[in-house]
This record gives structure tokens, sequence and C-alpha cells, in this order.
């Protein structure tokens, strides 16, 4: 029931994926939520953040921030980083998804949405067909509608646990199958 809401790996931080794994299994476009995903919320983007977009753009990945903020606070991050990049892009909705990857030039094969959301970022990603990866909230601290909806993502990821050790391979490629999954 609630599988549309799990995430295809479930890891500690964007800082942590293997990327070189996921670039050699033919993953060429990298989606990313920033607030929580990559730092805290309405932060700019710091030196940990510029050095994974660097190493990201070596590897040869194409990449696109897509969120729910206002362009401000999305440019300002981006500023730092130079990528593609989609605000107000009404997350869990398609169309933002879909518009991020036509920016890259990638599909749905090639494609992976990163976040730390479950209802936004993970649903949206699941609904568009590409894999997900998500992330642990960096920080606590957060607006109250986030942190509602974080006791909810608190139950749904109880049962994806269950699920995950029933469950331990994806359809997803060699990366997915090689990873261990949080239980």
């Amino acid at each position: 029931m609630f599988q549309k809401f799990y995430p295809d790996i479930y890891v500690d931080s964007a800082y942590t994926i293997d990327y070189e794994g996921l670039y050699a299994d033919g993953y060429r476009g990298l989606i990313f939520d920033i607030d929580n995903t990559l730092v805290t919320h309405g932060a700019p983007a710091d030196e940990r953040a510029i050095a994974l977009f660097a190493h990201l753009k070596e590897l040869g990945f194409r990449c696109c921030f897509l969120s729910n903020n206002k362009e401000p606070r999305v440019k300002m991050f981006n500023d730092a980083v130079h990528m593609q990049y989609i605000f107000d892009a009404h997350k869990p909705s398609v169309s933002g998804y879909e518009q991020a990857m036509e920016l890259m030039g990638t599909d749905k094969d090639t494609t992976i949405f990163i976040g730390d959301q479950i209802f936004t970022d993970v649903f949206g990603a699941n609904r568009t067909g590409i894999p997900s990866i998500m992330v642990k909230y960096i920080y606590w601290k957060e607006e109250i509608q986030i942190v509602l909806k974080r006791r909810l993502e608190a139950i749904i990821m109880l049962g994806y646990r269950r699920y995950r050790r029933k469950h331990r391979t994806t359809a997803r490629g060699a990366y997915f199958h090689s990873k261990d999954f949080k239980t």
C-alpha cells in the first residue's frame, strides 16, 4: 500500500553516495533537492557542496536542482555550483522531474533523484518512474508543516525497513543490487 512512497535506497547523506558506481551503471543525470538534502534549510552552497558538484561534473554527470522554493533561494544555492535548476516545481508533480530530464538530456533509464522527503521528493520520483535515493535530512529544525510530515514519514519508513528486509534487491541496476539497504 505504501510502496509508492518507498525510496529505492535510503542512505545517511548525499555526500556518501557512490557516484562512480552510479556512473558505471549507466546513470548520467542526477536530480537533487537542495534544502536538508545538500545544506541546511535556506543555506547557500558550502565548500562540501561545491566540491561534490565539481566532482560530479568531472565524472560526466549532468545535474539539475528541483525545488519547491522560489527562484531567489534556488539561485542563491546554484550561484556557487552552476548547474541547471527548476524552482517552484510543485513536487511531487511529474512535470518538474520530466522538465529536469529534458534540461539534462537524459531519460527515465539514465536519471536518479536524490532528496530527503518522502511525500514530495521520493513520491514524485516514483510517480515519474525514476529511481530515488532518500537521504537523512541534515537538520531537524524546520518549518512546522515539514516537522509534521516527518512524523508521518517515520511511520512509512517502518514499513520500508520491513519491506527491504524481505526484498533485498531492486530492478534498477547493479549499483542498487550491490547496496546494503538501511534497516
